[in-house]
């Protein structure tokens, strides 16, 4: 921990005195030549980018041999280089977490769960402790991780922290090797149930469009043009159940990107039901009557996230080459739901008043 004086942008110094936390401390080989700092720090900070490595040296979190330099200082032999912040870093170390685990299928090769809505899969920010990762590291030993990755014990895949369903954990080096080539291949089979507002045009379609982050917030992922950067992403639906407002949708994902369902759903104008993210936190269909509100408002609070669930997965067994196949039926909040939104639409095509 160092106490340090802050230095304003203009350069006026103001003696107010903080505790900065020491990040990172770098010395300067002897025989390193010069080198702008932001480039030698982005080479040498695991996952940094130039542009956060400039942001960091601009609001004064570097300094060397204890004096703040701007992003054009080059770094001279045995330079002593201080990367401090006013909050202390974060323990990235993995913590094994007895969290009970839903298994659906266990051998010595692979591992099937169930994960609940709520649960994040991987530690992250504001997400280090309680997740799935912590709950695999306690109750198996020597998971593997995929080479060139973050450390991600026994994960080739993942689903996001309010998606409940299936999920497949690989217990061997050549089981992590096998799936991660399936799901390159996109031979892996993994269907989604939806709850969406309004329903589509067709019962049958395929999203072809390209995602990447959104330019503004990186918690989002977007639908980007062809002809701009962004990854290639495939999901194929089908229309199972219309509910006058809501409709019931099963999701093949042929592609596996972050948000895919989520952002492609939101496109086509169907955002999944109660998705704050993507906008599905409101009324987006329906009556302007207060008793209709009151009904979407109790369906909200019934399920809190948005209403997506892994129902199926099917994969080649990594040892014995067996197709291998699993479902698993909604989670109760969903189910509820869609209960409501059935017996609903009943009533409105006049086949059962009671049934409001």
């Amino acid at each position: 921990m160092i106490k340090s004086i802050k230095i304003e942008e203009d350069s006026s110094a103001i003696l107010q005195e903080e505790e900065l936390y020491e990040h990172f401390n770098f010395v300067v080989d002897k025989g390193q030549t010069p080198l702008r700092i932001d480039r030698f720090l982005t080479d040498r900070i695991q996952n940094a980018t130039r542009n956060k490595v400039q942001q960091a040296i601009e609001a004064g979190a570097v300094r060397v041999n204890s004096t703040i330099v701007k992003s054009n200082y080059k770094i001279k032999p045995l330079d002593t280089i201080v990367i401090a912040m006013a909050q202390p870093p974060i323990d990235t170390e993995l913590k094994p977490e007895n969290i009970p685990l839903d298994i659906r299928y266990e051998d010595d090769d692979v591992l099937v769960l169930n994960k609940p809505a709520g649960m994040v899969v991987h530690p992250a920010y504001n997400n280090w402790t309680g997740t799935l990762v912590n709950a695999l590291v306690y109750h198996f030993e020597q998971l593997p991780v995929l080479k060139n990755g973050p450390v991600r014990p026994g994960l080739v895949h993942r689903i996001d922290k309010d998606t409940s369903g299936l999920l497949v954990i690989a217990k061997t080096e050549h089981a992590m090797a096998h799936l991660a080539r399936q799901f390159f291949d996109h031979s892996i089979e993994r269907t989604y149930l939806a709850l969406v507002w309004g329903h589509p045009n067709q019962e049958k379609g395929t999203i072809n469009e390209k995602l990447a982050r959104h330019p503004k917030d990186r918690r989002v992922t977007t639908v980007v043009a062809h002809d701009e950067e962004g990854k290639e992403a495939i999901t194929h639906y089908e229309l199972l159940n219309n509910y006058f407002y809501v409709s019931l949708l099963k999701c093949k994902l042929e592609t596996g990107r972050t948000h895919q369902i989520r952002a492609h759903m939101k496109f086509i104008g169907h955002p999944l039901f109660n998705d704050a993210m993507y906008g599905g936190d409101k009324i987006l269909k329906g009556t302007p009557f207060a008793k209709y509100r009151q009904f979407v408002d109790n369906c909200f609070e019934i399920c809190q996230r948005q209403a997506l669930h892994a129902h199926s997965l099917g994969f080649e067994h990594p040892k014995t080459g067996k197709w291998l196949q699993f479902t698993e039926p909604m989670p109760d909040d969903m189910r509820l739901v869609i209960d409501k939104w059935e017996k609903y639409a009943n009533y409105q095509q006049g086949e059962g008043h009671e049934n409001q």
